[in-house]
């Protein structure tokens, strides 16, 4: 295999682009050299075939999508309660609005997951890490809530981030003087947790909602 970082990346770049428009069907290496603009039998000069290419997509994914320390140091100044809570989902949301793309693709790994033993294997792990990670980043920041709460809001978010990104039309007005989406991500984290958690009930927030 050609070790050549830079040229490497870009072809994972253009592979979540081809990912997410065409699909996994769609997802040939043919495809991805013309979306990264290079010669016919670049891409398979760095991967061994199309699982390592979905492989390495997935991992680019986790830095690509990953948060903004920045944005993280700061919010992490404020009160350790609901709003705390809420102003993550926000940023989940923003963060999947801003790359849509990357978003797809992570949903079209799922699909691509359920036909290839292989890849749903190491995507469950990569996945469940993710949410264990979650957990532990709620737990030892203080915030309000258990790991319960923490996997209902992966769940909660995770749907609206389907719908939002997929169908958004589907949630158009189907809350009379709920905004979509921020006014949802309000209710999401409200409905889940509806009091302040008390002195000690912490647990389980936020990196990527996969």
């Amino acid at each position: 295999m050609v070790s050549n970082p830079g040229r490497r990346a870009a072809l994972v770049d253009a592979g979540v682009e081809v990912l997410a428009r065409e699909g996994a069907r769609g997802l040939t290496f043919r495809a991805v050299d013309a979306e990264a603009g290079v010669p016919v039998g670049t891409a398979s000069n760095y991967f061994t075939g199309r699982a390592d290419l979905l492989r390495q997509i997935d991992t680019r994914l986790h830095v690509r999508l990953a948060p903004d320390p920045g944005v993280v140091a700061e919010l992490m100044t404020r009160p350790r309660d609901r709003s705390l809570v809420t102003a993550f989902m926000h940023d989940l949301m923003s963060r999947a609005t801003r790359d849509r793309t990357g978003y797809l693709a992570l949903m079209e790994l799922r699909l691509e997951a359920t036909r290839r033993p292989e890849l749903l294997a190491s995507y469950t792990e990569s996945v469940r890490g993710d949410l264990e990670e979650a957990m532990e980043f709620h737990r030892t920041a203080g915030l309000p809530g258990g790991d319960e709460s923490v996997a209902v809001l992966y769940l909660a978010m995770l749907g609206l981030l389907l719908e939002h990104l997929t169908l958004p039309g589907v949630l158009d007005g189907a809350l009379p003087g709920v905004s979509v989406p921020d006014g949802l991500v309000e209710r999401i984290v409200a409905t889940v947790l509806p009091e302040e958690g008390r002195a000690g009930e912490t647990g389980g927030a936020w990196s990527q909602c996969r």
